[in-house]
């Protein structure tokens, strides 16, 4: 704010308070605070989308892993059965779930950011009547993937699914 008066030379009021200068101090400090504040909330988007990619990979693991669960839990184990009768969930065994759950896996088509997916050490069968499947993918993160990849490169995303089939 400025005033004249009498005798002045065009001096601000406060010029000689502390924070206070003229107007060719203050120049261009508005184009700092904007380009500051510009490149918070670019890296903010990025973070953003990258979170995003992992999320959407890891529902896209989880589908796969479901898939590979139900179809494990309907391979029944046949010396089971012949030995001891159909029970009332159908028996499986954690060689048949892996062998089932690998052969799933490799016949389906592995999600775009996913580099590579393989099955767990989970994957098998605690109790003989569940098929548990674990399947661990490495995601390509999309836009700072090329930073990060000198430090390992994307991120291990773990997902575990379970399933049991029924005798009616």
């Amino acid at each position: 704010m400025r005033w004249s008066a009498p005798g002045a030379t065009g001096a601000r009021e406060n010029a000689s308070s502390p924070g206070v200068g003229t107007d060719e101090e203050d120049r261009g400090s508005i184009s700092l605070l904007s380009l500051g504040m510009m490149l918070v909330a670019a890296m903010l988007i990025v973070v953003g989308v990258d979170i995003t990619a992992v999320q959407l990979a890891r529902t896209q693991l989880w589908d796969a892993a479901d898939s590979a669960a139900l179809d494990a839990a309907d391979r029944i184990d046949e010396d089971r059965v012949y030995t001891q009768g159909l029970p009332s969930m159908v028996p499986v065994t954690s060689a048949g779930v892996a062998e089932v759950a690998g052969e799933h896996l490799s016949a389906e088509r592995r999600p775009h950011l996913v580099r590579s997916w393989s099955l767990g050490g989970r994957t098998g069968s605690p109790d003989g009547e569940t098929a548990v499947v674990e399947v661990t993918g490495h995601v390509d993160l999309p836009i700072v993937g090329s930073v990060v990849e000198a430090f390992g490169g994307g991120v291990d995303v773990t997902v575990v699914s379970r399933a049991r089939s029924a005798v009616r």
